[in-house]
């Protein structure tokens, strides 16, 4: 018989009969509990002897390794025994369950590999999922997972969703599926009265000064124990090192986030001894998943570390933002747990009127190449599963496409061996790649520790523009030691180490110390993780990516002069001596923040496949002619280049009408006679009605590829096209009868009545001619063209060639105005002749020109 608990006063005890009933009857149920009301402890122990249960185990899903280490251990206290016995746990680094466990409290992706490996569950007979609120994206794929597993597999199987806050409605319309509702039950808690102290930092005060000020003063104000909570464990260090040097000698500070040591955990947990009092600065870890004893005051820094996809590292990065009102609020609520309590808030009431009231869910808002890589595993689409949340079509598809890069996905969306391989490290897609694939070629230590490093934080303190951006110097640090380097981050390289260490044990490689002969390797492994991010050497410290886009080396680095490289992180920055102009110049590109130096022989074996050789023709600036060009490419990269004369073919042909098409048709030789032509076809198909090709500049380039690429098919350079005969071209174009019918109707020129030939010009509006005016003394009829049905413009000029008049009707000037500019003209000029009546005038002959 297994034994459970003693009757507690925890006030889920009232509501235990309740949620046993909805799991007997229904198999499913939600169960709504404020933190302390001991769902997390009380609630498995109390079902272990469920008749449906029959000595099947129970699976505890906790969202942090912290949670479950803790559960475990207060549940096994509660039982009398040690953990790993009725109660034990599993983690990503731990593990402590025997033959005789029933209760296993699992963390982030380890229940989604339990039905990866068996969809059955065999041996399980109930899923809980606490903390369900937090919309962890691991318990979102696990919930969705093991939801499609009872519908196909075990209808018998209970799931239980457990939180401090839920949306219960739609909780419960999930597990139901397709029918009713699962039943919701919900527990009263103990809840204090809280007052909350508005202490809101000002705009110049830093977090960790201002939170140890506020510590301060609360340590002074108030009696008991003081929960602060802060973002990270960055930020933790730097307010226990500022408090160290100023709480009173009988207060103990107590880190306590996911990285600790279990034994500093459980001192950060435990009540303090007679006499002594402690501050616990916590992550958010401490706002529903853990209870710290003894707690009576709260120091809230208002902000969280929440995970988001960052673009720049190509995966999920932690971020500090400001906290939800929800979040702030069950801070607060740990103040109230065992009497009435106080909760100093380091913003302001009407900041906290403004934040949004609950924190989106992950699955909104993160990388999903892991999410996406379990669905393949799994053999299933999103639109297949039932999701609190559906994971965005957009990042689902950029999700696909990254698998599909690395090899987890083959053509078909299917997942390969490679992937299957990659789903089971406990490490973003990008990196089990890398050390799935660097293992089999025998530099799986270096790729571990790289892989602890990219998922880590940097294990170089510092301005991030002052650090060097080579990878190489860090894996060094962690491989050979170097916690003496004067920028090195001593509790960042131990953790780095320890998940190195963690890692080369899973893949069955040699810990990092075997990755210091192996540092030259680190460029070709990091570009498995990476391979859309090599780029290429452009000049001055700038490069181009594989995909187009650019980025930027400091001056002064170690990485400037290399030629190729792989970068694993990318983000802003001003470039050392780049003025307003240097910035603007640089445009989009990106500052290079890690990245490994890579050389051509490594990338063609990275690359594989993707470098392709093409032929291109291009148009070359500098020759200002078309070129044939060989090039090895990978994306966007010209790995190699030669080029050439083109060969004689129809894609030179085109090639070269496009650059016509692109000068519209400026870079063609046009004569002056090409043009006139072209002016009096335009002249005589605007007049006359007829069915005329249009030869105009417009005309010609509708037409180019019929007219143009005839003429052009032995072409293959600029002087090809520069060759050809335009006024032929346009002759053609128009057909030998209406050549023969425009030099008839529209006349290149016409005779004068002094015998004098001019060029009549048809560029304008109206056909046009200059003369003098003793030129035209005769001409009593006025010039016309198309078939006289239009009168030419005529420009008389001065015997000095200065404009006189413009006129359309020669007659009506002469028998009009022609008297005041006849006197004008011969005060003028006195030596030629100014005839009363010109129309009948005598044109005085001009003698032929030699």
């Amino acid at each position: 018989m297994t034994t459970v608990p003693p009757p507690t006063d925890l006030p889920v005890e009232a509501v235990v009969d309740d949620v046993r009933r909805a799991l007997a009857e229904h198999g499913h149920a939600v169960l709504q509990a404020p933190p302390g009301a001991g769902k997390t402890t009380i609630v498995p122990l109390r079902l272990l002897r469920e008749p449906w249960l029959a000595g099947s185990r129970i699976v505890v899903l906790e969202p942090r390794r912290l949670a479950a280490r803790a559960a475990a251990r207060r549940m096994a206290d509660l039982l009398g025994e040690d953990v790993g016995a009725t109660v034990g746990f599993r983690t990503r680094d731990e593990r402590k369950i025997g033959r005789a466990t029933r209760i296993e409290v699992v963390t982030e992706g380890i229940l989604t590999r339990l039905l990866q490996h068996d969809a059955a569950l065999p041996g399980i007979g109930l899923v809980v999922f606490d903390e369900i609120h937090e919309r962890n994206l691991q318990a979102d794929l696990a919930l969705a997972l093991t939801l499609d597993a009872r519908e196909v597999l075990r209808p018998d199987l209970r799931v239980l969703a457990m939180s401090a806050t839920l949306d219960t409605g739609r909780v419960a319309a999930l597990l139901g599926g397709d029918g009713a509702p699962a039943p919701a039950v919900s527990s009263a808690g103990r809840a204090h009265p809280v007052d909350v102290r508005w202490r809101p930092l000002g705009p110049r005060d830093r977090l960790a000064e201002g939170t140890a000020a506020a510590v301060g003063r609360a340590l002074a104000e108030e009696q008991g124990e003081v929960l602060v909570f802060l973002p990270g464990a960055a930020d933790i260090r730097r307010v226990a090192g500022l408090l160290a040097r100023s709480v009173p000698a009988d207060t103990d500070v107590r880190p306590l986030f996911g990285a600790l040591s279990p034994a500093d955990q459980d001192a950060a947990l435990a009540p303090s001894p007679p006499g002594r009092r402690r501050v616990v600065l916590a992550t958010d870890i401490a706002e529903t998943s853990l209870t710290v004893a003894g707690v009576r005051v709260v120091v809230d820094s208002g902000q969280v570390r929440s995970p988001r996809f960052d673009p720049r590292s190509g995966m999920t990065r932690l971020h500090t933002t400001a906290c939800s009102r929800a979040s702030g609020d069950q801070r607060a609520g740990r103040a109230g747990r065992t009497g009435p309590g106080v909760a100093y808030r380091l913003w302001s009431e009407a900041e906290h009127a403004a934040r949004r009231a609950f924190a989106p869910p992950e699955i909104t808002s993160v990388d999903l190449a892991g999410l996406a890589l379990e669905l393949a595993v799994w053999g299933a689409v999103a639109d297949d599963l039932a999701f609190l949340d559906s994971p965005p079509p957009r990042a689902l598809a950029d999700a696909r496409a990254l698998l599909g890069e690395l090899g987890a996905l083959d053509d078909a969306g299917r997942v390969t061996a490679l992937g299957r391989t990659m789903a089971e490290l406990p490490v973003h897609p990008r990196l089990a790649r890398m050390v799935a694939a660097a293992s089999s070629t025998g530099h799986g230590p270096v790729a571990c520790v790289l892989a602890a490093l990219l998922e880590e934080r940097d294990v170089l303190r510092g301005r991030p523009d002052d650090l060097p951006c080579d990878v190489v110097d860090r894996v060094r640090l962690i491989v050979d030691g170097g916690a003496d380097h004067v920028a090195a981050d001593r509790a960042a390289l131990a953790l780095v180490r320890r998940r190195a260490d963690e890692l080369a044990r899973r893949v069955g490689t040699a810990g990092r110390h075997a990755a210091s002969d192996d540092l030259s390797s680190c460029g070709a492994v990091l570009a498995l993780a990476y391979p859309d991010r090599l780029a290429q050497a452009r000049g001055g410290g700038r490069f181009r990516l594989r995909h187009g886009s650019g980025a930027w080396v400091p001056t002064g680095d170690a990485l400037t002069g290399e030629a190729f490289l792989v970068v694993a992180e990318l983000g802003d920055g001003l470039r050392a001596g780049a003025g307003a102009r240097g910035a603007g110049d640089r445009g989009a590109d990106l500052r290079v923040r890690l990245a490994a130096a890579l050389d051509e022989a490594e990338l063609d074996v990275v690359a594989g496949d993707a470098v392709v050789t093409s032929n291109v023709l291009v148009w070359d600036d500098a020759r200002d002619d078309l070129r044939q060009r060989e090039e090895r490419r990978l994306g966007a990269l010209v790995l190699a280049s030669t080029d050439g004369r083109p060969a004689v073919g129809a894609a030179t042909t085109g090639a070269l009408i496009e650059r016509v098409r692109s000068t519209s048709l400026a870079m063609l030789r046009w004569t002056d006679g090409a043009r006139a032509l072209q002016a009096r076809a335009g002249f005589v198909g605007r007049v006359s009605g007829d069915d005329w090709p249009d030869v105009s500049d417009e005309g010609l380039l509708v037409s180019l590829d019929e007219w143009l690429a005839p003429m052009l098919l032995r072409a293959t350079r600029r002087a090809d096209i520069e060759g050809l005969d335009l006024a032929r071209v346009l002759r053609d174009r128009l057909g030998h009868h209406r050549v023969a019918d425009l030099d008839r109707r529209v006349p290149t020129s016409i005779v004068l009545a002094n015998g004098r030939r001019l060029a009549v010009d048809y560029a304008g509006e109206a056909p046009a001619i200059s003369a003098r005016a003793q030129d035209l003394f005769g001409t009593s009829v006025h010039p016309t063209v198309a078939d006289g049905r239009v009168p030419i413009v005529v420009h008389l000029l001065s015997p000095a060639g200065r404009p006189v008049q413009v006129t359309a009707d020669l007659p009506g000037f002469w028998a009009g105005s022609w008297r005041e500019v006849r006197k004008e003209m011969a005060g003028r000029y006195p030596k030629h002749d100014w005839p009363i009546d010109p129309a009948t005038a005598t044109p005085r002959r001009r003698p032929p020109r030699r």
